[in-house]
């Protein structure tokens, strides 16, 4: 949910839509420099955070992080802004943040490994008191992006040594885009078998529920509307009912009403509604 016009609004807009947990943006996206946090805001946040019962609540990290870029200057302003994203997810009491594991601008997928884990153990070294989670985000493997294999999140908390701070979320959208056929019953069960002898469900905090515009293998990422794409209903009607996943959070991250002028308001958004609507009807149906 939009945080247009305070972080507390993102809780309203949640209520109204009848969610059950949340994911929201502390800072831009698409900006370095975050804007300080408002006080008061924060204070708001946190008190009907506790008065809705919402959770849990997570954050997505900015899309300009890289920690597995080889550029100094680079690698040094993204783990500076991870640190930010994690102070702040701190300050208005998140679950964790939701990362995209990076991008190789040089040498291989090993070596680009071997950064991400060393960035994340430089940023938990320099908040050794947190308890904030970094929730590394399965990716479609669009380029030279690391981390759309489950491999890839086991060679990271291998380096790590198994941190208590990792965590994983697994994107439906990205899973069918990278390779792991989870349309079928049958990739359905191999995908999860598999990751879980990699990485372990313990790890798996979180989904994004998305639908997908392209088809298995395309390794191309683009959300759809729940039901409309190449994974159609019955993957996350499989999700939904799949007692290993009962207690974890499903986030919708597909595509908005066009609401001109509207950004700051708490209204309802129609896609929104349609798409929750969709996974709460296939969630109730027994």
């Amino acid at each position: 949910m939009s945080v247009a016009g305070g972080v507390s609004k993102a809780i309203d807009r949640a209520v109204l839509h009848g969610c059950e947990s949340l994911q929201i943006f502390t800072r831009n996206a698409n900006q370095w420099t975050g804007k300080p946090l408002d006080a008061d805001e924060v204070t708001r946040f946190r008190t009907r955070l506790d008065a809705t019962g919402i959770a849990p609540v997570v954050s997505h990290a900015s899309y300009l992080i890289n920690l597995a870029t080889t550029e100094p200057a680079l690698r040094a302003r993204s783990i500076a802004t991870m640190v930010d994203e994690l102070d702040r997810a701190h300050t208005v009491g998140l679950m964790g943040v939701v990362l995209h594991p990076g991008t190789c601008t040089a040498g291989t997928e090993d070596d680009g490994l071997r950064l991400i884990a060393a960035a994340l153990r430089d940023i938990f070294k320099q908040q050794a008191r947190r308890r904030t989670l970094v929730l590394l985000e399965h990716t479609a493997g669009q380029g030279r992006s690391l981390g759309h294999r489950f491999e890839h999140l086991a060679a990271i908390l291998d380096a790590l040594d198994g941190s208590p701070r990792l965590g994983v979320c697994l994107d439906t959208c990205h899973l069918i885009a990278s390779g792991y056929d989870i349309a079928s019953e049958a990739g359905y069960d191999d995908t999860f078998a598999s990751f879980d002898r990699l990485v372990g469900l313990d790890r798996l905090r979180a989904f994004h529920a998305n639908d997908s515009k392209r088809p298995c293998g395309s390794r191309v990422d683009r959300h759809e509307h729940i039901g409309c794409g190449a994974l159609g209903l019955e993957p996350f009607r499989r999700i939904l009912h799949d007692r290993r996943f009962a207690d974890l959070p499903m986030l919708i991250e597909t595509e908005k009403s066009a609401r001109s002028g509207l950004a700051h308001l708490v209204v309802e958004d129609p896609l929104d509604r349609s798409n929750l609507d969709t996974l709460r009807a296939l969630r109730d149906d027994r």
